[in-house]
């Protein structure tokens, strides 16, 4: 049977918020019977898109992430609600009765992605459901997806093995836990906002001048391990993404057609800049004092 799946594209998100606006454009200050009473205008983010900053200047990045409820095939909620106030339909969308789990804020707490709200006023817990009452109506796809201007969003409804094999081929991850809970929200480049980076600027000598060294050879090692090859740009800069925060201590190594390979030792907390790694002419038989003085500085 096919069943509703949603797909965020980490890279593709701006944070313009639309689908944000979307969300609360069609819930504040309205009830769906049997779906959803309405979110409250003041508080309450059934769909956000969270931020993340890493990094700092010159290498600085900004990474987005769409945040809601995961409709979990085995949704911790389902077993925390009584009265069966919280349930999984075939089609794989997680409903909160809006008259049947009213009081129970367990529901609240047995959220892991803190994705299920309370409104006090109502004494009721409530969530995104995959605009529910629109799929049933015959739309195409939820609010948020269809206001998105970049398409990081994208709803799916296939069978289970084809998102299977959709996950696969496009590289698609769940939030942590995700795998454990069956979770239907999928996210791709997803380390854009879990994981570091560090970079750095390639600089050499032409004609008695500073001058980027781009198409210079780097790579990344750790211990006796190659983590990552790479070569610099038109402006001497390289960057490695994707790696574990404070994953300890690395080396890269640049080498350039006319320049003595450099190595530096650094370690890796959270995204950094490494600096300018400032390479010697091979002819030359003198230490660059200032490159000492650069690599120490960085380490």
């Amino acid at each position: 049977m096919k069943k509703w799946n949603l797909v965020f594209d980490v890279a593709l998100c701006t944070g313009c918020q639309n689908c944000v606006l979307a969300a609360k454009d069609e819930y504040v200050g309205n009830d769906f019977p049997g779906y959803s009473a309405g979110m409250p205008r003041h508080g309450h983010k059934w769909v956000d898109i969270r931020q993340r900053e890493r990094g700092r200047f010159p290498a600085v990045d900004i990474a987005y992430l769409f945040h809601a409820c995961q409709h979990c095939d085995d949704a911790p909620c389902i077993r925390a609600a009584r009265n069966n106030a919280v349930t999984k339909r075939s089609d794989g969308i997680v409903i909160i009765d809006p008259d049947r789990a009213r009081g129970q804020r367990q529901i609240v707490d047995a959220c892991p992605y803190q994705a299920v709200h309370w409104n006090e006023a109502l004494s009721l817990p409530q969530h995104w459901n995959f605009d529910a009452h629109l799929i049933d109506a015959g739309w195409p796809a939820p609010r948020p997806v269809q206001s998105c201007p970049t398409g990081a969003l994208r709803a799916l409804k296939v069978e289970d093995g084809e998102m299977r094999r959709i996950a696969r081929a496009e590289g698609l991850e769940p939030l942590d836990h995700g795998a454990a809970h069956g979770t239907r929200v999928h996210y791709r480049n997803l380390a854009r906002y879990t994981h570091v980076f560090v970079a750095g600027t390639v600089v050499g000598n032409e004609a008695g001048l500073e001058a980027c060294v781009p198409r210079a050879q780097v790579r990344l090692t750790r211990g006796a391990d190659t983590i990552a090859g790479t070569a610099s740009d038109a402006y001497g800069d390289f960057r490695f993404d994707g790696l574990a925060p404070a994953s300890g201590r690395y080396r890269v190594e640049v080498t350039a057609d006319g320049y003595r390979t450099q190595a530096l030792d650094f370690e890796l907390a959270d995204s950094r800049w490494l600096g300018e790694i400032r390479l010697n002419r091979q002819e030359s038989g003198k230490v660059d004092q200032r490159c000492e003085k650069s690599l120490l500085k960085n380490i």
